[in-house]
């Protein structure tokens, strides 16, 4: 099992290969940050965006949570981290898209849809269950399409629902409103399966289709 130690030792790779091959690129981004996407992904350690995405340093603004979820606008007390991310990428990076990027066998998702959690999942604070009754309309939609709950159909169908449900929150920013509704923002949904390493993209009717190569120029 990877430690703290085995961390530092891979710092170390880093620094003497990555870090110098691309020391240019470090260079420029000492500047400052001009990523044009911004990911929402989930915390599972399985699903790491910048290598699921082949990218570099600077390409992608990345906020992780439990289920890659957007919670709606609100301007109530609190702390709002995800929101404020939210903000911070579109007013002042001027991000062009956003990409809500869901994945299989989502813990989050499956404690949503069961609608039950032991004790560590509800967590000592009870934040991890109130967080994913984010879902609650997910679920309601998904128990309405499945009789079997505990079916893959039902899980895929849920883990789908999550990125539908950050999407819809996304929109009620305003600022998030605004910017797309002015062509300057696009928001997308993708599910990356743990299963068979498929990226499944979201298209305008809300299906999800592995994604395709793009078209050569």
């Amino acid at each position: 099992m990877t430690d703290f130690a085995d961390l530092v030792d891979g710092y170390q790779r880093f620094r003497t290969s990555d870090w110098r091959r691309q020391h240019d690129r470090w260079e420029k981004l000492k500047v400052g940050q001009e990523p044009r996407v911004m990911v929402i992904a989930c915390s599972d350690s399985r699903v790491e965006p910048a290598q699921i995405f082949d990218t570099l340093p600077g390409e992608m603004f990345v906020v992780r949570n439990v289920a890659n979820l957007v919670p709606p606008f609100e301007t109530g007390g609190g702390y709002h981290g995800v929101s404020a991310a939210v903000e911070f990428a579109v007013t002042q990076l001027k991000v062009t898209e956003i990409v809500v990027l869901g994945h299989g066998q989502c813990g989050g998702c499956k404690a949503a849809l069961a609608g039950t959690f032991t004790d560590a999942e509800r967590g000592k604070g009870g934040f991890i269950s109130d967080w994913v009754h984010l879902l609650d309309g997910a679920k309601a939609k998904v128990s309405s399409d499945h009789a079997d709950l505990t079916s893959t159909e039902a899980r895929e169908a849920m883990e789908q629902a999550a990125v539908q449900t950050s999407i819809d929150n996304l929109r009620t920013f305003p600022f998030v409103r605004e910017a797309e509704e002015a062509d300057q923002l696009e928001i997308r949904g993708a599910v990356f399966s743990i299963d068979d390493g498929i990226l499944r993209v979201m298209n305008e009717t809300g299906k999800f289709e592995p994604a395709q190569p793009r078209a050569a120029a």
